[in-house]
């Protein structure tokens, strides 16, 4: 017989909140996914099987239709304004939270994905490699690469822009290589 999934429920609340909120934003929305996420748990505790693996696991792949459910019954994805309070007004925290969930939200689907299961619901690669259906190598350089590219999102126009190719990090030709003139 299965164990019950929801037998420890707290965490699993916790890091299913976690990736929706990285996935759609903090907020009413995402209490809203995780609440559903939970109902359609609870009725379908009877389908989990361990073999398949761990309830938290389940438990995202379920948040993951939920997600598509909410996205599908409105119109336009998360969006942000420009409008933030004057710097004054705010904590570095709260700045650095918004430029994230920005950054975030600059990612592709895909990209926002494994972003989410990895920091949001705090799987190991190889849990979202299982989860997805991929091979754990390939989730780690979509990953790696993913990660680049939210850190460029982030250091963003403020970043200072290199004058030469050189100061971009261009590869440097060695003299007497075949490639110099």
């Amino acid at each position: 017989m299965a164990r019950d999934p929801l037998t420890d429920v707290e965490p699993l609340i916790r890091r299913v909140y976690a990736y929706v909120a990285y996935r759609i934003g903090d907020g009413p929305e995402a209490e809203d996914v995780t609440s559903e996420t939970f109902e359609r748990a609870l009725r379908y505790r009877d389908k989990y099987d361990r073999s398949k693996g761990e309830p938290v696991a389940w438990l995202l792949g379920i948040a993951r239709r939920s997600i598509e459910d909410a996205r599908a019954g409105r119109r336009h994805d998360a969006e942000l304004t420009d409008d933030l309070p004057a710097l004054g007004e705010l904590e570095a925290e709260t700045i650095e939270r918004v430029e994230l969930r920005r950054a975030v939200l600059a990612l592709n689907e895909r990209d926002r994905e494994l972003v989410a299961l990895r920091y949001g619901a705090d799987l190991k690669v190889k849990q979202i490699a299982e989860l997805t259906g991929e091979r754990t190598n390939t989730v780690e350089v979509a990953l790696h690469r993913a990660l680049g590219r939210l850190r460029a999102a982030l250091e963003g126009p403020s970043a200072p822009a290199p004058e030469t190719r050189a100061e971009a990090g261009a590869v440097r030709i060695q003299p007497g290589s075949r490639y110099s003139s």
